[in-house]
């Protein structure tokens, strides 16, 4: 089926008639506790646009929160599913195994970088990835402590909501958590932590890690260092030059298991296929979800051999972990992402953003921050420049604005002031320039 017409069009108010009337359908049927982003229902999607109930069609900047790297309805993911879905849908592949689980778990292991044996494994979600890549550190060094770093987020599981820094809304309520899991900072140039400059906030918040590790845990009890690396819900944190190496070279000398959650930075999204290779890491793990699936669920755990080879037979896996149809799609879709050089195309869309949003911070006292690797963007709102005091309520009118529009952004940060950029990778450059200049009206009417 070919993707919708590639263009932005509002036949009726936002939401339309349709899209009221099965918000109140869902309102009675659905917990509130599940949050809406936009007012509006999906009827058809693909490229760069999502078409509503109602006929209006909304370029996507959203990307289902960077899930849509090769698109919502990509011809090789769509035929691969239909394949696979006709052949068989389940078997369980701890019962009777099948070829595209293999097949998926061998593409991981190439693309991870580095020279290294690896191995993988699969199951349903980013979270359920993250809680399998702790399982493996804790019994492959014998440890139980845990770090994670201020502004993550690493899911919503009872493990994920302890690893995620942000208490509302996320772990509000929920407790009491998972123990043995504590925090370091993580290096936030225009905040940094420890008040160091922009240049020197990479080193100094790497020391400081450091010495919280050593002084508050312990090395030799810490098995495993979880870290984003570039902080996506926490709102597009890029670290400054030498943290990661540093917290990397750390974790090696002291036996720690270093763990890169590319959940939502990976998958070719940065214009690398994971995140860590910006820094030349060489993670000993790294969970994996969003794009992988090409829109399927999915989550992927790889790790060098020895560390997933220590987990004895039965301590991994799920029922429904690596299901098939999910597997040939996240084939498909590594297939789109080498057919179409999406690692090129995140790059562009980078330099676009670049070129765009950062003179924003010049134009609007409101702009505190942009931040862009690839196709991933932020644009952190404050109250002055000078204060650098949070402002969500304008993060949440630019959001407002844009949707009335027919543009999809996303909100994000810890004090939830950050405008986030995730379009799919095949997005056409002029749907994406005039999105941006919806976006940046939005911002300049701040």
């Amino acid at each position: 089926m070919a993707d919708p017409p590639q263009r932005r069009a509002l036949v009726t108010e936002v939401p339309g008639p349709r899209s009221r009337e099965l918000m109140a359908r869902r309102r009675a049927a659905v917990p509130s506790g599940v949050g809406a982003t936009m007012p509006v229902f999906a009827a058809k999607a693909g490229g760069g646009v999502l078409v509503d109930v109602d006929g209006n069609s909304f370029i996507d900047l959203g990307g289902g929160i960077a899930v849509l790297t090769v698109g919502s309805s990509a011809p090789r993911v769509a035929s691969a599913v239909a394949d696979q879905a006709a052949a068989f849908t389940h078997t369980c592949f701890q019962v009777t195994p099948y070829e595209g689980y293999v097949l998926l778990a061998e593409r991981l292991n190439e693309l991870a970088p580095g020279d290294v044996e690896r191995r993988s494994l699969f199951v349903n979600s980013g979270a359920e990835a993250v809680e399998n890549a702790v399982k493996v550190a804790r019994l492959a060094t014998g440890r139980q402590a845990v770090v994670a770093v201020e502004h993550a987020f690493h899911g919503r599981t009872l493990l994920g909501m302890a690893l995620t820094a942000k208490a509302s809304p996320y772990k509000k309520g929920f407790g009491p958590l998972a123990p043995e899991i504590y925090r370091v900072p993580f290096s936030y140039p225009y905040r940094c932590p420890v008040g160091a400059s922009y240049d020197e906030c990479g080193p100094a918040c790497a020391e400081a890690a450091v010495a919280i590790m050593n002084s508050q845990i312990g090395a030799d009890r810490i098995a495993a260092l979880v870290v984003e690396p570039v902080l996506g819900e926490g709102g597009v944190i890029i670290p400054g030059a030498g943290y990661l190496e540093a917290l990397a070279a750390y974790c090696a000398a002291n036996g720690i298991v270093f763990v890169a959650d590319e959940i939502q930075a990976g998958f070719a999204r940065t214009g690398k296929w994971f995140s860590c290779e910006h820094y030349g890491l060489v993670p000993d793990v790294i969970t994996t979800a969003k794009g992988l699936g090409g829109g399927l669920p999915i989550g992927g755990v790889t790790g060098r051999a020895e560390l997933m080879d220590a987990v004895h037979p039965g301590g991994l896996g799920s029922t429904f972990g690596g299901n098939p149809v999910s597997c040939a799609a996240a084939l498909a879709a590594i297939e789109e992402v080498e057919a179409g050089d999406l690692l090129a195309a995140a790059s562009h869309i980078g330099e676009i953003f670049s070129a765009r949003l950062k003179p924003l911070v010049e134009e609007s006292r409101a702009v505190g921050d942009v931040r862009v690797i690839g196709a991933m963007a932020a644009v952190e709102l404050v109250s002055d420049q000078g204060s650098k005091e949070p402002d969500a309520s304008a993060a949440a009118r630019v959001l407002s604005a844009c949707h009335e529009e027919g543009v999809i952004v996303l909100k994000a940060g810890t004090f939830d002031n950050v405008v986030r950029l995730l379009p799919p990778l095949v997005i056409g450059e002029e749907l994406l320039v005039e999105g941006l200049e919806i976006f940046e009206k939005a911002i300049r009417a701040l």
